[in-house]
Order: structure tokens, then C-alpha cells, then sequence
């Protein structure tokens, strides 16, 4: 029998969409930027947005409930610990994640419904290959996706350069590696070190610019290809995050093959991704990656795996699975070539 309790619970979980909505709005905004400095009255954000007082007043109770910002003794609002990573220039921003999630991502679940009758993809469902095609369309898109997996990134790095130690690494590529966010702080940390960004030639100009903005430039570089078709035999190492679990299992071991064709046979293999835990409980972490899974699927047509899969795709493109290291959300996977 249902309580009243158990339905609230419920209703409360069904509107959860409109935080993301209220968290979108503040970033188009700039709400977070316009309270870096100090906390301002309805007023002052309202003549420094354009936006109507009284339901700019109106948004900021919302976001004060939700703890983006809070109420001052004197009316304003101040910013919080939070709502400080909604500023785009912070260490540790997700704007360009909340503007991907409000204006991408939560449009495309809209038809969730249709993708779980028919097991197909959004794009599928438009006779398109994949998401990325159907992204490819409107170059915004593109620039917004890549905005907020950089955040992700730089989020993640940290942890990855703490859970593993690349000192023993000569050349490391970054296959699908993007602008560099991930190879420039592995390479900025080991001196000694090569790499090489791997990834479509639309991302040649992105990372140029920031491996030289960060002093990585005369040991790193951007060679563009496509990992579908072959990847480059430069390094003894091969990293990838947020590749694999972006592609069902056929498509994931083409990558992964390739990788091992152009890894020495005492190279490495080295995947960043979340794992789905075996049984997935109600903590926050698990939900997470629950919801990611949904993402795939609805997305790209990837999915989480668990560690048992992920030695299971490893053991088909020839790779033993050597090891696992927590990083956070995320974990650092090394696997051998067979």
C-alpha cells in the first residue's frame, strides 16, 4: 500500500526537471558571474540582466531553495559554495554542462518512450547512423557539447592524476583526446613525457591553442584521423575517457582493435569511464550512472558497463584486463595487450 508520504516522495521526483530549468535560466543569465564579487539586490541583477525585477525576484527565491544562492539580511542574495560553480570562470564551472543538459539533452529525452520500444537511438529513429551525425547538423550544437565535456573533463582530471602514476610512459596518446583537457595536465605533471591528441580535424584548432596557452606545445601535438578507421602506432600508451562507453559493443571493439594494432606488445591500454555497479542501490552515485546509461542509450547508442563487461570487451579485441583505479566517479582501467 502507498503512503502519502511515498507519494510526495514520488511527486517531488517528477518535477525534478524544472531545477534543471531554473539552473539553466540562471547561467543564460550570468546570475553567478554578476555574484562573484558580492551579494546584490533583485534590483541591481535585474538592471544588470535586462530581466523583469519582480520575476527575476521570483527565480532567485527558486534558486535560493535549490542552494545556487542565498537570502542576505538585507534582501540581496549572495552567492554559495554551489552556485559559484555555475560562473563560467570558475575552477570547476558546469554552466556549459547546464546549458548542454537544458537545450540539448532534456529535449532529446522527451522521446525516451519511443527509444525503449524500439531499442533505436534518437538519430536511428531519423534513418541517421548516430548521434554525432545528428549533432554534426548544427555546428551550436557541436560547440556546445564540446564546451560542456570539456567542464567534465577538467573536472575529472585531477582525480585520474591522482589514482595513476604515468611516470613509467614515454609517448601517450589520447585517442578521441579533443582540445587536450585531459593530455596537457598528464603531461604538464610529467615532464618527461610525449603525447599526442588523436581525434576529428575539427578539433585541430581547439587543441593547438590550448596545449601552447599551456606550455605543452613542444612535446605534445594534434594528429587528426578517425578511430573507426586506424589509429596512429606513435605511443607505448593509449588513453581513452568517455570513448567506449559511447558506442554498443561492435563499434567499441572496432576502436579497441585498433588501439591494440597500434600498441607495442608491452604497451597499455588505459580507459577512463564510469563503471555500473553490479547491483545498483539508491545512493546518489549509482543513480548516476544509471541515468548516463539511459543517456547512451538514448544518445550515441553506448551504455555504462560494469567491470565484468568491460574485461569482456577488452578479452574480444585482445586486451587483458591488468587492473582498476578509483578516480573519483570515474576509474582509471589498465589493460595489457594479449
Amino acid at each position: 500500500m502507498s503512503s502519502q508520504v511515498s507519494a510526495l516522495k514520488l511527486f517531488d521526483l517528477i518535477q525534478s526537471h524544472r531545477v534543471t530549468d531554473v539552473i539553466y535560466v540562471a547561467a543564460r543569465l550570468g546570475l553567478a558571474e554578476l555574484l562573484r564579487e558580492g551579494p546584490k539586490s533583485p534590483g541591481e541583477l535585474a538592471k544588470a540582466t535586462g530581466a523583469d525585477e519582480r520575476t527575476l525576484g521570483r527565480l532567485l527565491t527558486a534558486l535560493s531553495t535549490i542552494g545556487i544562492c542565498a537570502r542576505t539580511g538585507d534582501g540581496g542574495y549572495a552567492l554559495t559554495e554551489v552556485g559559484a560553480c555555475l560562473d563560467g570562470s570558475a575552477e570547476h564551472s558546469f554552466k556549459s554542462w547546464a546549458i548542454l543538459e537544458a537545450e540539448m539533452l532534456s529535449k532529446s529525452w522527451s522521446g525516451m518512450l519511443e527509444t525503449i520500444m524500439t531499442g533505436k537511438t534518437a538519430a536511428q529513429l531519423m534513418g541517421l547512423s548516430n548521434s554525432f551525425d545528428l549533432m554534426g547538423r548544427s555546428p551550436e550544437y557541436v560547440d556546445k557539447f564540446n564546451a560542456a565535456m570539456v567542464e567534465l573533463t577538467r573536472l575529472v582530471t585531477p582525480n585520474v592524476l591522482r589514482s595513476y602514476d604515468f611516470s613509467g610512459i614515454r609517448h601517450l596518446m589520447d585517442v578521441g583526446g579533443g582540445s587536450g583537457e585531459l593530455l596537457g595536465p598528464i603531461a604538464q605533471q610529467n615532464r618527461k613525457l610525449r603525447g599526442t591528441v588523436f581525434d576529428l580535424p575539427r578539433c585541430a584548432e581547439a587543441a593547438s591553442k590550448h596545449l601552447r596557452q599551456i606550455g605543452v606545445d613542444d612535446r605534445v601535438e594534434f594528429v587528426a584521423g578517425d578511430f573507426f578507421k586506424t589509429v596512429p602506432a606513435v605511443a607505448d600508451a593509449i588513453i581513452l575517457k568517455s570513448i567506449i562507453h559511447d558506442w554498443d559493443d561492435a563499434r567499441s571493439v572496432t576502436i579497441l582493435q585498433n588501439c591494440r594494432k597500434a600498441l607495442p606488445g608491452e604497451g597499455k591500454l588505459l580507459l577512463v569511464e564510469r563503471l555500473m555497479p553490479e547491483m545498483p542501490t539508491m545512493a546518489d552515485e549509482d543513480r548516476e550512472q544509471a541515468l548516463s546509461d539511459l543517456n547512451m542509450l538514448r544518445g550515441p547508442g553506448g551504455l555504462e558497463r560494469t567491470k565484468g563487461q568491460y574485461r569482456e570487451l577488452l578479452d574480444q579485441s585482445g586486451f587483458d584486463l591488468a587492473a582498476v583505479y578509483p578516480a573519483g566517479r570515474f576509474n582509471v582501467m589498465e589493460a595489457r595487450p594479449r
